[in-house]
């Protein structure tokens, strides 16, 4: 019986208001088509992003409970689909540093998975921003997250993740066929890798990826590159954003195929490597 299931992305130029943000969000998840099983992905920095130094530290809520995490919940049920909410900050042990979560809400609006980022951006980059320095304000997470919805095994990644393959080969050691990847990549490194990086994590996991980003230029100056893919395991693009509006991808896919080609080419089976990354 084949297993589908329908796989979203939104793409945003998401900024420092959380209920502007919000608002844009509920605006295109009302543009998808209903799907019996469907499962939405939403960008990197979603609920503020380009604010002032200590905003999202500021705006931090407890994992599980909060205005911000209790208006995306409402989303999943208002839109009936399960909402990967790309990231939200959370509080941590540390006072002076948020974790940057990835959220997964059920159709009910309930709360059935978390990640915590866990390779963060600390990079020169030739743009307006110049240099980042995500480990000042953000700590990294420390476990591998898979959720398993029915036939779809869900594994999280966020945005610079992708450049460690590792993570994504523990996911796929543990039966992952799609992989979330929202992100707010750099124009610069997205131009150079976006396409590629993805590709691969696809081919190399036998998954679906669904990839959102954010786009354009925010209110801060900083420049993110677009360009949402979903893609199938066998690394063909099924659909594709541009690199300057906000907008949706939306694609019938059969889970299926993971397992056909993970027959006629046993990648999983035949790695001889273990990531040092535990599950929890």
């Amino acid at each position: 019986m084949a297993k589908f299931w329908r796989l979203s992305a939104v793409q945003l130029t998401s900024g420092p208001e959380p209920a502007v943000n919000l608002a844009k969000v509920d605006q295109l998840l009302a543009q998808l088509p209903k799907a019996e099983r469907h499962l939405a992905v939403l960008p990197e920095g979603v609920a503020v992003f380009a604010g002032p130094d200590g905003l999202n530290l500021q705006l931090a809520e407890a994992l599980g409970a909060g205005p911000l995490q209790t208006a995306y919940a409402d989303l999943a049920k208002k839109h009936q689909l399960y909402l990967l909410v790309g990231t939200l900050p959370t509080q941590t042990t540390d006072p002076i540093r948020f974790a940057a979560s990835s959220l997964l809400y059920s159709p009910a609006g309930e709360l059935i998975g978390d990640y915590q980022k866990i390779h963060l951006f600390d990079a020169l980059v030739n743009d307006s921003s110049k240099q980042y320095l995500e480990s000042a304000t953000t700590m990294p997470g420390k476990k591998v997250s898979l959720v398993q919805l029915d036939e779809l095994k869900l594994g999280m990644l966020i945005c610079y993740d992708m450049r460690f393959p590792g993570l994504s080969q523990a996911l796929a050691a543990q039966g992952m066929n799609v992989l979330a990847a929202p992100s707010a990549f750099t124009t610069v490194t997205g131009d150079a890798h976006w396409h590629t990086l993805l590709r691969a994590r696809a081919i190399e996991t036998q998954s679906f990826v669904v990839a959102s980003a954010q786009v354009g230029t925010h209110i801060n100056g900083r420049q993110t590159y677009g360009h949402s893919l979903i893609i199938d395991p066998w690394g063909r693009i099924l659909a594709e954003a541009d690199g300057s509006s906000e907008m949706v991808l939306s694609v019938e896919t059969d889970l299926d195929l993971c397992q056909q080609l993970a027959e006629k080419m046993p990648v999983r089976h035949h790695n001889r490597f273990q990531s040092e990354l535990k599950h929890e």
